[in-house]
Formats: C-alpha cells, structure tokens, sequence
C-alpha cells in the first residue's frame, strides 16, 4: 500500500510538471472551428502564389515527450529497485526522477530561445501584440463593400466583378488584426470581425484559455481566394491563408488554413464577418 501511493504521488508530480507547459494558442487553436465547407482535392491542393518555404517543427516540442518518457521510465525503475532498500531510497529516485524532468523541460526552454528563426516574406514586421486598433474599418472590406447585390457568375470560382486585391488585402489586415485581438481577450473587437455563431466559440475558447498569456508574431502571410458563392441570402468568400508565425515566443512554423467570411445581403448594412476557419488538409 506505502509503495502504491508513492507511486501515485510521482505520477502527479509528473503530470503536474507537464501540464505547466500547456500554453494558450492562436485564434481558432490551429483547428476548425465555425463553418465548415467542402473544398474539391483541387482547391486544397493548390498553393498560393508566393507560399512560404516550410519550417521545420520546433525541436522542444518533437523530443519533449520521448525526453520525458525516458526520464519518468528511469525515475520508475529505480523507484521500485530502491523500494528494497527502504522508503529512503524510494525518495531519492523520486526526487532524482523528478530532477532530471526538469532539467529536460529546462534544456528545451533554452533550446527554444536560441533558436533563429527562418527568413520570411516579412509582410509584418513586428508582432501583432503590439497591433492596436485603429478607428472602426469595416471587417474584410472590398469585396461589393458597396452593394448587397447579388454577385454574378463566373467559371472560375470567383465572379468577374469581385475585387480580389481589395479583398485580399483587407483579409491580410483583418487576419492579424484578430489575431491581437485573441492575444489580449478584446471581445468588443473579435464580435466586430465575427459572426455570432464564431464569436460564441471564440469567447468559450478565451474563457477556456484562463489567465494564460497568448502572444503570437505573424511573420509571413500570403492569400488567396477559392471561391465566392451567393447560397440563400448570403455571399460567402473562402479565403485560403498560409504563411508563417510564432506563438509566445517559441520558433516559427507554418500555418495554412481557409477563413470563410459570410455578408448577409439582405442587410444594406451588413459587412463581411468571419464564420469559420478550416484547416487544410
């Protein structure tokens, strides 16, 4: 029974030491969240005209859990071959075990730190926690900002008179203007950018994320549109963002992913508001 419970009191000790290094994430977590579209293998395989080169992963985040691993399998095993020497020795494998666990999570920190981050397209300089909001812009403005009126077909996806550059270009901004907005819990500016729907598993999200500080670097973005359909009384734009950002301070790694923003056009009033983001595959 002595020996069952010291080995649950390392177990949480273990657990309680990993979990100090979960960390809050960007906006939408890197998953899907919000509206979901089907996109053909054609549109998911296609990449934007100037993507970034790849990164590799981060080298903390592949070998943390094998180094852990080995460290707690090591803290176990002279766990149970110290137990036949007394509870003396049971402690001291529990504390070399739990030493050499933090040495490794130590290692990794540094290892992060000193890490160069590759050579990107540089669309932004600095960080978005540093972005502040500027007065109210309309959220990805200049696709038919001007009219609620139905788009007009076209064979590629996208009709003849949308205004892509316009478009995209305000995609760029209102994608790292969210992303401030997410690093410091602004919900006045994320529901200005969202739909209700979005913005109510945004804010469960943030909620769910606690006191964590987020911080994350866009270093690198590039956009293009997949389509642009009218289904029932809404124009949908399917966006696909790809580039490269940091997120608190660790290495720089890639990211590619499709935001689907919706404007209702029966409201004269309305603007283009995010609804999903959908991870390529």
């Amino acid at each position: 029974m002595k020996r069952f419970l010291l080995f649950l009191t390392f177990t949480l000790a273990i657990f309680s030491m990993l979990t100090v290094t979960a960390e809050a994430r960007r906006m939408g977590g890197g998953g899907n969240i919000g509206k979901q579209r089907t996109m053909s293998p054609q549109q998911a395989a296609k990449a934007p005209a100037a993507a970034p080169a790849p990164v590799a992963p981060a080298a903390g985040n592949k070998w943390l859990g094998p180094l852990a691993g080995l460290a707690i399998g090591a803290g176990l095993g002279a766990m149970f071959a110290g137990g036949l020497g007394g509870l003396g020795g049971v402690m001291g494998a529990i504390l070399m075990a739990l030493l050499a666990v933090g040495l490794v999570m130590f290692l990794i920190s540094r290892f992060r730190k000193s890490q160069t981050q590759q050579p990107a397209m540089q669309y932004v300089s600095s960080g978005t926690s540093s972005y502040q909001p500027e007065s109210r812009q309309q959220p990805f403005a200049g696709g038919s900002a001007a009219s609620n009126a139905p788009l007009s077909n076209s064979s590629n996806n996208i009709p003849a008179d949308f205004p892509v550059a316009a478009f995209l270009r305000s995609a760029k901004t209102s994608f790292i203007r969210l992303q401030a907005a997410n690093d410091r819990k602004d919900l006045n500016d994320i529901r200005e950018y969202t739909t209700p729907e979005m913005f109510a598993e945004i804010s469960l999200q943030l909620q769910e994320r606690g006191d964590a500080p987020q911080k994350t670097d866009v270093q690198a973005i590039d956009t293009q549109i997949i389509e642009v359909v009218n289904e029932g009384d809404y124009a949908i734009a399917s966006v696909r963002m790809s580039g490269q950002l940091s997120e608190n301070n660790g290495m720089s790694e890639s990211f590619d992913e499709v935001w689907h923003v919706q404007k209702n056009l029966r409201d004269e009033k309305a603007v283009w508001l995010l609804s999903g983001i959908q991870q390529v595959a």
